[in-house]
């Protein structure tokens, strides 16, 4: 009988074996996310919430974070809700170790960096609303909560901004990023909780000396950010996919690109990112490649 058993259990693992390899549906986990307080930093959280809306500089890379093997992208606890990146020189997993801000050592022996520049915009995707004359924060709150989980083959992390005034009444607005294994763009949604049809705002920002391509369906950009915090100024790809159909206008405010959805409840884009530090992808011409064959 235990030689049976013996001989059952490895005809399982075998099979098992065979359809990790063989099928390109059975993939591993290579996303993670990552939460927690400043003050102590080896506590992981899934979710945290303020009254305020404001938990920027007690917060771990000022926000919730999320990662797959070729970059990572956090929301900032904050009136900004911006998205920000965190770019990679390899494929692999970095949150948990570097915690967003590997030393100038690490960086140097191939860890990643942030050499994106949010400022005062949007970032990378980032969601705000609009009241038909103007970009509308999403700030003051009655309460804002912070979200990450992983779930198969993907990790997500979401911002809840509630009681956001908004054309005379009170919305609650919902933001999921969404990363998945070896896809290298992350899904943006935009929920309004009440299910009131609002128009969300979202874009991508860009700096004077960067390159700029602008197409029906992505905006992509591409060079130096002044940030300060990287070990090297290095080249970096950024690009916002979008449906043209679910937009009402663009405004280009000298910063950054604005995107004006339609009245809706909800809005889907997709946002990416690479840099010069990639041997696959450290160009433009090669980005907007990846983009295009999507």
């Amino acid at each position: 009988m235990q030689k049976r058993a013996r001989y059952t259990f490895m005809k399982a693992f075998v099979l098992l074996l065979f359809i990790s390899i063989g099928n390109p549906g059975f993939s591993q986990n290579k996303t993670d996310v990552s939460l927690f307080l400043k003050k102590n930093r080896d506590v992981h959280l899934t979710e945290v919430e303020s009254g305020s809306g404001n938990l920027f500089h007690k917060l771990g890379h000022h926000g919730p974070a999320i990662e797959n093997q070729w970059l990572g992208f956090r929301i900032y606890f904050d009136k900004k809700a911006a998205i920000d990146v965190y770019s990679k020189a390899t494929p692999g997993l970095e949150l948990q170790k570097y915690k967003w801000y590997p030393s100038k050592k690490q960086q140097q022996k191939g860890a990643g960096a942030d050499y994106y520049k949010v400022g005062k915009t949007v970032g990378l995707g980032g969601i705000k609303l609009w009241d038909g004359e103007k970009v509308v924060p999403l700030h003051p709150v009655r309460k804002r909560l912070a979200k990450v989980s992983t779930e198969g083959d993907s990790s997500s992390m979401e911002m809840l901004s509630e009681g956001v005034a908004y054309k005379g009444h009170k919305v609650d607005i919902l933001v999921r990023v969404t990363v998945y294994t070896d896809k290298r763009e992350a899904k943006v949604e935009a929920f309004s909780e009440k299910g009131e049809a609002v128009q969300f705002a979202t874009g991508i920002n860009y700096f004077k000396d960067l390159e700029v391509d602008k197409q029906d369906n992505y905006i992509a950009t591409w060079g130096i950010h002044p940030e300060d915090v990287a070990a090297e100024k290095v080249e970096i790809g950024a690009a916002l996919l979008f449906n043209k159909n679910d937009l009402e206008k663009q405004i280009d405010d000298g910063n950054q690109i604005i995107l004006i959805s339609k009245p809706t409840r909800k809005l889907e884009t997709w946002i990416t990112s690479a840099n010069a530090r990639e041997v696959e992808v450290n160009s433009f011409e090669k980005f907007k490649t990846t983009i295009e064959r999507r």
